[in-house]
């Protein structure tokens, strides 16, 4: 088979909790790119805070902010901001419960806290450093959320129609995080427009992922693989199952489908 599209999510796929990642993961990466492959990062992070990361693998194609956003080598595929009605009852929503969020534009992170205790942990957990107060002046420009501080049964507070569903961050520490994710805007549908962009079918495409916002993403493509750490309901979503951040899964998992020595 000749694959032309490689997704790689970030978060306990390619990074380690430390924030590194391994030697075999960069020599993957370069292998498949000699081979012609198209290498994406595929994030629910923003893509304001991945430029060292990038740069260090040589990686130039984005889907960002859980596929709210995505660019083939600086050309846009993709731009799904937020409903702003949406924002003001997420917004009322969090201080009748006690919860923190911090929403994400093209630019900037703006919490409703940055004193907060849970926020800090999470502004380190992921490295994050171009953070702001939310102000009610961009809440249509946003195209991620993430919702702090969120116990198991309080989920549904926020699913508040039904093209919105909660994905719990696989991120130890952080169980009581939450990514809000749309039925159609989310890393699958980037995917499918970015394989609408590129002019490739499904089986022509692999992905990583080891969260439950990667469900849509490994379903999407043709080799989909789970991280051997990830979230334990994602694998019945994945084609593959492969070793853990911890244990070269993406070098092995690409290894598996003859890309990579």
């Amino acid at each position: 088979m000749r694959y032309y599209a490689l997704f790689l999510d970030i978060d306990g796929t390619i990074l380690k909790p430390n924030h590194t990642y391994s030697d075999s993961t960069k020599i993957a990466i370069q292998q498949v790119q000699q081979q012609g492959i198209d290498v994406f990062l595929a994030t629910g992070r923003p893509l304001h805070e991945l430029s060292g990361l990038a740069k260090e693998l040589n990686i130039n194609s984005f889907i960002g902010y859980n596929g709210a956003y995505a660019t083939y080598q600086r050309q846009l595929i993709v731009n799904e901001p937020m409903d702003g009605n949406t924002i003001e009852k997420y917004i009322n929503i969090s201080k009748e419960n006690h919860h923190e969020i911090v929403f994400y534009t093209k630019e900037k992170n703006y919490f409703t806290s940055l004193s907060n205790p849970i926020v800090e942990q999470f502004i380190e957990s992921f490295n994050l450093t171009q953070n702001e107060l939310y102000t009610d002046k961009i809440k249509e420009q946003i195209l991620g959320i993430t919702i702090m501080n969120v116990d198991e049964n309080e989920p549904h507070l926020y699913e508040i129609d039904q093209n919105i569903h909660l994905s719990q961050v696989n991120i130890d520490g952080l169980r009581h995080c939450y990514d809000v994710i749309r039925k159609n805007v989310n890393k699958g549908k980037a995917v499918e427009l970015v394989m609408q962009h590129l002019n490739i079918q499904k089986q022509q495409t692999i992905a990583f992922g080891d969260g439950m916002n990667d469900k849509e993403m490994l379903m999407t493509v043709g080799e989909g693989f789970a991280m051997g750490n990830a979230n334990p309901h994602l694998f019945s979503y994945a084609k593959h199952k492969t070793d853990s951040v911890f244990e070269d899964g993406i070098f092995k998992g690409l290894k598996s489908l003859g890309l990579v020595k």
